[in-house]
């Protein structure tokens, strides 16, 4: 693994107690990154902090990412543990099931909206007035293939991805003279916990639609993500990074 330079800066991770986020947080502090993990689930951020803490500085918030106030106050809180707000990564992200678009409940659907898209929009206009006063910034939002090529069963998570990506294009061209950078990814499906929330038939799916024919590890993206992270990062804002195995190629 090359080690990626991230000394001195803090990260921020939603959803950062499992998945991608778990994974993005190991990578960053074993290139020397300080973490706060934000999570809504106090015991599973308990547990990974217990397992991260001999890599490096760590602290954890419990967040509710859809309330203006909570994400406030955790952005309050990071800063004054740690200092300063150089890396947000917005991962958190729910799936609300699989159905026909005309089928799925209309609470179920608001809530991942919600959750995917909202979201990261709180916690960018709460932690942006924190770069811009260093001057500095990286954000990495964890959008998916899903919101490319939209995903049968999935309206409303694809429509939440979809959205995602447009939030990363129009923040980066208000900050492209900031010094703040903004990016998102693309995945293909990784297996992590939010398979529980799918069908069996939606996981087939997913893997039929991927040329190299197996999952994304958690590993791959969080190695671009801590490159998308760092200063060597220099000259790209408002882009799509691709991590689909081929499933997309634009």
């Amino acid at each position: 693994m090359n080690r990626i330079d991230l000394a001195g800066r803090t990260a921020v991770i939603t959803g950062g107690a499992r998945g991608i986020g778990f994974a993005a947080a190991e990578r960053m502090l074993d290139s020397g990154a300080a973490v706060a993990l934000w999570d809504v689930d106090a015991a599973r951020l308990a547990e990974a902090e217990g397992k991260l803490k001999a890599k490096g500085r760590v602290s954890t918030h419990v967040v509710e990412l859809t309330d203006e106030a909570s994400v406030q106050a955790a952005t309050d809180a990071t800063a004054a543990a740690h200092g300063s707000i150089a890396i947000l990564v917005n991962n958190a992200g729910i799936t609300g099931g699989n159905g026909k678009t005309w089928e799925l409940a209309p609470d179920v659907w608001r809530r991942v909206v919600e959750v995917n898209l909202v979201g990261p929009y709180l916690t960018c206009r709460a932690v942006v007035p924190v770069m811009l006063k260093a001057g500095y910034g990286r954000i990495v939002n964890i959008a998916s293939i899903a919101g490319k090529d939209g995903n049968p069963n999935a309206s409303h998570y694809s429509a939440s991805k979809a959205g995602l990506i447009g939030l990363t294009k129009s923040l980066a061209k208000e900050l492209a003279t900031s010094g703040i950078l903004v990016n998102c990814i693309t995945p293909a499906a990784a297996k992590t916990e939010i398979f529980d929330q799918m069908k069996q038939e939606h996981i087939d799916f997913m893997l039929s639609k991927i040329p190299m024919n197996r999952f994304l590890q958690v590993e791959e993206a969080a190695a671009m993500i801590a490159w998308l992270s760092s200063e060597d990062c220099a000259f790209s804002t408002g882009a799509v990074f691709d991590i689909s195995g081929g499933r997309a190629v634009y």
